[in-house]
């Protein structure tokens, strides 16, 4: 008799990925009595510093950044009831073209081989019945993202088990509404231009592509309180400024692509253990 619990296994770039992304599903499941696995694959130390310094400017210490959000992110994961961290601890690579890409250290100029085998090492302790990552382009672009994607993928080809596998997106519809909303509480924020607007535009999925939605409402309030763990992030403050209803409401379904599956459960789907349980 099998006595493994259900697991799910989350595989993010960066110390508070864990939290914009999928931050519902783990509270969720944790609730469920899923087993939930975080691995983060990077130290975040091209993050802001104390007082939003960014890299490269005066006062920025890079391992200082990398030990400050490794702390937030174990707030964050205590406060999601995740059940184990695995930290990777490559170096953060930054935005796409900065120097840090091409870092000693760097995640991004890791050979993929080397990233995969350890998370094959990770995937064979656990066992995970679901998998998340990100898609190819990293939903977004960055090097890190796109890397975990492709280190998760060729884990998976390494190992014998066939997990559900997902990758997280976004509907195009509420990615066209996210000027309105920044307008809605960032008085400051001006309007992509053309170039940037486009580019924006091609992020997340038409509607009919996305194969689950996944309702984590009655779980807002742990997925704000996790970010708000990593409120040392400028970019978290966006989120922080909506205060926890409104973030409720605007983030309370999270959605995924899956492109791997053994159970035949019909898509679309409300429930990443679908034909498991």
């Amino acid at each position: 008799m099998n006595d493994r619990p259900l697991t799910l296994m989350a595989v993010h770039a960066h110390p508070d990925d864990e939290a914009t992304g999928t931050g519902g599903v783990l509270a969720r499941y944790a609730a469920e009595g899923i087993r939930t696995v975080l691995v983060t694959c990077t130290d975040g130390r091209c993050g802001d510093g104390p007082g939003g310094v960014k890299p490269g400017d005066p006062g920025h210490d890079p391992a200082a950044v990398a030990l400050m959000r490794r702390r937030e992110l174990e707030a964050s994961c205590g406060i999601l009831k995740v059940s184990h961290l695995e930290m990777l601890d490559y170096a953060d690579s930054g935005m796409m073209g900065w120097p840090s890409n091409d870092a000693p250290g760097s995640f991004w100029r890791t050979p993929v081989e080397e990233g995969a085998a350890r998370l094959a090492e990770l995937l064979r302790r656990y066992q995970p019945d679901v998998v998340v990552t990100y898609d190819e382009n990293g939903f977004y672009g960055h090097p890190d993202h796109i890397q975990a994607n492709r280190i998760t993928m060729a884990a998976l080809e390494m190992t014998a088990p066939t997990p559900k596998v997902y990758w997280t997106t976004a509907p195009r519809s509420i990615m066209q509404r996210f000027g309105e909303v920044m307008r809605e509480f960032d008085p400051d924020w001006q309007e992509p231009d053309p170039a940037q607007a486009a580019a924006m535009a091609e992020i997340g999925l038409p509607e009919e592509e996305i194969t689950t939605w996944v309702d984590i409402t009655a779980f807002g309030g742990q997925k704000f309180d996790s970010l708000a763990a990593h409120a040392s992030q400028g970019e978290n403050i966006f989120f922080l400024k909506m205060g926890q209803k409104r973030f409720t409401e605007l983030m309370g379904v999270e959605t995924f692509v899956r492109v791997q599956d053994t159970t035949g459960a019909a898509v679309p789907e409300n429930d990443l253990f679908a034909g498991l349980r």
